[in-house]
């Protein structure tokens, strides 16, 4: 990959909300993944990280259905919006504005009317009412049960020490890793979406753990779903687009935090 392509491919680079194509991910493609993410610096080249490639139907349908019930139960109890709210845009000018978080442009007819007060108790009635956290668990079942391969990201324990320099060093170095992969999937005409829900509820993120047979030294820090990505691509119900970015002279500083970068 020369310079370009890998601009192109960083520029390029999506989250995937909708379904993957249902084909496996070819046992060559898993392990480019893998590589590329040794590729990614650590400390001390101490390669902190491990990964489970999990492409076993009855595995994957088993984490779905924790990835749907841990969905449910944060609408439903109104957490998901009140912990995430300030993320939250609903509309093109102040998505403009903003240039961060995420533009809630795909409802339900049922809920347009609702929009500005999302975040209110009688919002939440109202979708508790007409079934949104049923239906947005669900719809996150299907979509994880349907993803032809699911990747775990776990920490050696030795290493990730939280308290210690170390783990934030492991951190850094996985996201790094996860990077790598990511960008990889674009080279290979694949998607990627971290599965965030059970890691919102500590009980799912342990049945998650078991699971996956986790040993003692080894910490699980996040899970992706994976696959390639079809010519068509359908939008889940309920959806949001995030393209937008911040500039250059809002990311950045000269010298010291007190001036500003241009933007040219």
């Amino acid at each position: 990959m020369d310079g370009m392509e890998l601009l192109d491919a960083i520029r390029t680079r999506r989250t995937t909300n909708g379904y993957f194509k249902p084909d496996p991910v070819s046992r060559e493609h898993q392990h480019l993944l893998i590589e590329a993410a040794s590729r990614a610096p650590s400390h001390f080249n101490s390669q902190p990280w491990r990964f489970v490639l999990i492409d076993d139907e009855a595995v994957r349908f088993r984490i779905s259905d924790i990835a749907g019930r841990t969905m449910t139960q944060l609408i439903d109890e109104g957490k998901f919006f009140a912990r995430y709210k300030k993320y939250f845009r609903f509309t093109h000018q102040e998505m403009e504005e903003r240039r961060d978080g995420i533009f809630i442009d795909q409802l339900p007819p049922a809920l347009r009317p609702f929009i500005k007060h999302m975040f209110t108790d009688t919002a939440l009635s109202i979708m508790r009412s007409v079934g949104v956290p049923k239906i947005l668990g669900a719809d996150n079942t299907k979509l994880v049960a349907a993803s032809p391969l699911l990747l775990a990201a776990l920490l050696k324990k030795d290493e990730y020490i939280p308290g210690e320099l170390s783990a934030l060093y492991c951190i850094l170095s996985l996201g790094m890793a996860i990077e790598n992969i990511w960008l990889t999937t674009c080279e290979l005409g694949m998607g990627m979406q971290f599965i965030s829900t059970p890691m919102e509820i500590p009980e799912a993120w342990e049945e998650l753990k078991m699971l996956l047979c986790v040993p003692d030294d080894l910490e699980l820090m996040a899970i992706y779903r994976l696959g390639y990505l079809p010519e068509q691509r359908e939008r889940p119900r309920i959806d949001w687009t995030s393209n937008q970015r911040k500039t250059v002279s809002q990311l950045a500083f000269r010298n010291t935090c007190q001036i500003p970068e241009n933007d040219v």
